[in-house]
């Protein structure tokens, strides 16, 4: 038996004057003196010094220029190819989110219906995701997320994109993890708050990574590529800044396709998106989208993290859509053994 739901397709307001809604910025306080990529009041903190701040940007900006760079995509690891194929230049406003499926008596695959469902597929498409959805064992929450749909309004302008990538990072027993050993920083604070709080860091002294806290202490999902749905012209503002081509819009496919791209994108920064409830917040939240099959989710390792050791390095815990062209880096070893299966 199979219910579905049809709903008007979402309107765009990215095309709406700015009055519609208020300023974004209810959930955090905001220093008047500090200004974002947008002139707004918000920007994130630097914990590094000087020195490893400059070496960290230039590193940085390597990489992020490197991954934008028509044709680029080295191999991250051994098993991996190219990164995604080019994906198309235009987005359909609406074509996932116009109708949804409530249940189904399988996942979708012709498999057991408990396999492929997420927890949040019995909600109506764009209901906010509640704290029952994130209070789920990490690497279920993982592959819940697939499918997603994150939201921020900036300035009155909703911006979103749907989770096509993750990666899991089991808290205290994960050697990968910010909080491995219970590890309690200033940092990590928010890994160990309740499911579904968000945990934003620094990386090379400039860029940002989005994470989710889980139901186990200091377990947390990684969000490592979207594909944008809303507010395209507001990414591509996020997204060129530090780009050596900032005059050239970004195609679709790489507004989002890497952790730090998608932080870029949504303008999320430490300072004012990290340690916030995002199920009461109200210019950061995550809504129910069309979830991801269990048959059609590529579970490979994760992505860079070598120096905690070959064990955790090996372990399987990046998910992602299969045939995505909007995610970071494909692992096509995997995908076509999936083919053949």
């Amino acid at each position: 038996m199979l219910l579905s739901v049809s709903k008007s397709p979402r309107k765009d307001i990215s095309t709406q004057p700015t009055e519609v809604m208020q300023s974004p910025y209810f959930c955090k306080q905001e220093n008047s003196n500090d200004r974002n990529i947008y002139g707004d009041r918000n920007i994130g903190c630097n914990e590094n010094t000087e020195q490893n701040r400059e070496t960290g940007e230039r590193e940085g900006e390597r990489k992020m220029n490197e991954s934008d760079s028509e044709g680029a995509g080295e191999t991250v690891e051994r098993s991996f190819d190219e990164m995604g194929e080019r994906g198309t230049d235009q987005v359909s406003q609406g074509t996932s989110i116009g109708t949804t499926v409530l249940w189904s008596d399988d996942d979708g695959c012709g498999g057991d219906s408990s396999s492929g469902r997420a927890r949040s597929s019995n909600l109506p498409l764009g209901t906010r995701l509640s704290e029952d959805f994130y209070g789920q064992d990490c690497i279920t929450l993982a592959k819940a997320l697939l499918g997603q749909i994150v939201v921020r309004v900036v300035d009155g302008v909703r911006i979103s994109g749907r989770i096509v990538e993750t990666e899991s990072y089991l808290g205290v027993s994960d050697k990968a993890s910010h909080s491995y050993n219970g590890k309690r920083t200033g940092r990590t604070g928010a890994m160990f708050m309740k499911a579904g709080t968000s945990y934003v860091y620094t990386i090379y002294g400039m860029y940002y990574c989005f994470n989710i806290s889980s139901q186990e202490e200091g377990a947390c999902v990684l969000l490592r590529a979207l594909e944008p749905l809303e507010g395209l012209e507001r990414m591509q503002v996020g997204r060129k800044q530090r780009r050596k081509d900032s005059t050239t819009p970004l195609k679709l496919h790489q507004l989002c396709n890497g952790p730090s791209k998608l932080c870029q994108a949504l303008c999320l920064t430490k300072d004012a998106n990290n340690a916030v409830d995002l199920t009461s917040c109200d210019n950061f939240w995550l809504e129910s989208g069309p979830s991801v099959p269990t048959c059609s989710i590529v579970i490979t390792k994760r992505v860079g993290i070598e120096g905690s050791g070959e064990e955790s390095a090996n372990k399987p815990l990046r998910f992602y859509e299969y045939d995505s062209k909007f995610v970071s880096v494909r692992d096509k070893v995997t995908e076509g053994r999936m083919r053949s299966n």
